[in-house]
């Protein structure tokens, strides 16, 4: 079976062949649930070995980078599953720090992908200093959620300004201000003895509709969201990373007591989506002279810089935009 990420006798542009990736699919990835008539909807996320397909292939980022690129990832696939689209549904957070740049998305299938850009320097220099928050690692800039449905439908996108210590608080901060929607969100990642995993509890207050108690005033709805929040925040790192902890085990520890409602489990799978035809397309756009200056010895390499293969194309093949200088 031929490279993919070679040259290859067949034009590039219908080259649609995949790159030897791992083939993962975790069965019940997301776990949504609600509270039987109180204002309380959420989902638990565990990407399990997931998190090591796509973590693992960036072995020679730091581990500060790593953990957060798995943090966003966790997060994005728990607001992902809250919608109903046909797309993907991305987070970016751009920034001045050492990682200026970190991306996650989610498509409605659940195919999941991420990555973080760092700056060596800027990142030697926090790392002397300590393991940095997310925000000495992001620094100043902005949050951006996107729900993308394709070209024949309007883009929804949010944008806020980074505030907060870790991804938690900044999401937060992106739903008071953004949405008006009052949450509470857990993440964790890290490198177990299993390899990394990643983990995202997100808890939403709902409108006063559909499963709430018509009966219960305000302050009965304010004291179960209360509940709700304490309950939450009782839940620990190792609790949320433990491969032999099933989901729903685990919210029955937290909320069995407040009417616990398990919804339908959804699944993630690794969702890297390069191919030697999507990246012809982006060198296509490239003038000629643009495209000598990247040739090597005859050939153009890029990066997939979620999956990290190098794909090379023989500078021949590739003619650039419109074929002109």
């Amino acid at each position: 079976m031929s490279d993919p990420t070679a040259p290859s006798a067949t034009p590039a542009f219908l080259n649609h062949d995949r790159p030897p990736v791992p083939d993962i699919v975790v069965p019940r990835g997301v776990q949504p649930f609600h509270l039987h008539l109180k204002p309380v909807r959420g989902r638990l996320v565990r990407l399990g070995p997931l998190a090591e397909a796509l973590l693992g292939r960036h072995a020679g980022q730091h581990a500060a980078v790593l953990a957060l690129t798995g943090e966003a990832m966790a997060l994005t696939a728990a607001l992902a599953t809250a919608l109903k689209y046909r797309g993907s549904f991305s987070l970016q957070a751009k920034g001045d720090g050492a990682v200026p740049m970190l991306l996650a998305d989610c498509t409605d299938g659940g195919a999941l992908r991420g990555y973080a850009r760092a700056e060596p320097e800027k990142l030697g220099t926090l790392l002397a200093a300590g393991r940095p928050s997310a925000a000495a690692l992001l620094g100043q800039g902005y949050l951006a959620f996107t729900c993308d449905q394709g070209p024949e439908m309007d883009r929804y996108q949010g944008i806020v300004a980074i505030e907060g210590t870790d991804l938690a608080e900044m999401t937060g901060h992106y739903f008071r201000t953004s949405e008006q929607m009052q949450s509470q969100v857990h993440l964790a990642c890290a490198q177990t003895p299993a390899g990394w995993r990643a983990a995202a509890l997100v808890l939403e207050r709902v409108a006063g509709e559909g499963g709430i108690d018509p009966a219960a005033d305000a302050a009965a709805q304010d004291d179960a969201w209360r509940t709700a929040l304490a309950l939450a925040g009782t839940i620990t790192v190792d609790e949320l990373l433990d491969d032999n902890l099933p989901g729903e085990r685990l919210l029955h520890r937290l909320f069995h007591a407040e009417g616990l409602a398990l919804d339908r489990p959804r699944p993630l799978s690794y969702g890297c989506r390069c191919s030697r035809a999507r990246l012809a397309q982006v060198l296509e756009g490239f003038p000629p002279d643009d495209l000598d200056h990247m040739a090597e010895g005859g050939a153009i390499t890029m990066t997939c810089e979620f999956c990290n293969l190098d794909f090379r194309f023989d500078r021949a093949e590739v003619t650039g935009r419109a074929g002109t200088a």
